[in-house]
């Protein structure tokens, strides 16, 4: 039997499987109640639509966690790769900057852009981010670009006097 839970942790997995709002966990938990009712690893793996290897996984990381509390011990594993910075640090300093002239700061343009926050933030915060999350962080603050309303010079009133019409 791959697993073989205590009478604690089937009702601590089963109040999980219960309360979570996190599909991952509730799959986990699942998982490893329908182990311990003696179902096969394949016929695990079948009914939650996953590799025959995740549900390996999950076990093992179960019991790497004995001691922790069940949410856990079946919780996402750490995940590897850049971590987001966008949304936790660069949109208020977009926010703080946005509304300031780019000369003010050095800058040749008079409006801000995309790629010139970009620059920004990488000469003045020592932050590399791509134009895509910078722009992406410009629709999160609902910013809108507005090309400049040119507006035609009005006739007078009373022109075609002047011109002795």
């Amino acid at each position: 039997m791959l697993v073989n839970l205590s009478s604690k942790e089937v009702v601590s997995l089963e109040r999980l499987v219960n309360t979570t709002d996190d599909i991952r966990q509730w799959r986990r938990a699942e998982a490893l109640l329908l182990l311990d009712e003696g179902d096969s690893v394949e016929e695990v793996a079948d009914r939650l639509r996953v590799r025959h290897q995740t549900v390996y996984n999950w076990v093992t990381r179960f019991d790497e966690r004995t001691g922790l509390a069940m949410a856990a011990r079946t919780a996402d594993a750490a995940r590897s790769g850049r971590p987001r910075i966008a949304l936790a640090i660069i949109d208020p300093l977009i926010e703080a900057v946005i509304d300031t002239d780019p000369r003010e700061l050095g800058y040749r343009s008079t409006v801000w852009t995309a790629d010139l926050l970009r620059q920004y933030l990488d000469e003045t915060h020592r932050l590399s981010v791509c134009t895509k999350s910078v722009s992406r962080a410009i629709s999160r603050l609902q910013i809108a670009w507005k090309r400049p309303r040119h507006t035609l010079a009005l006739r007078n009133p009373f022109w075609r006097q002047a011109k002795g019409g």
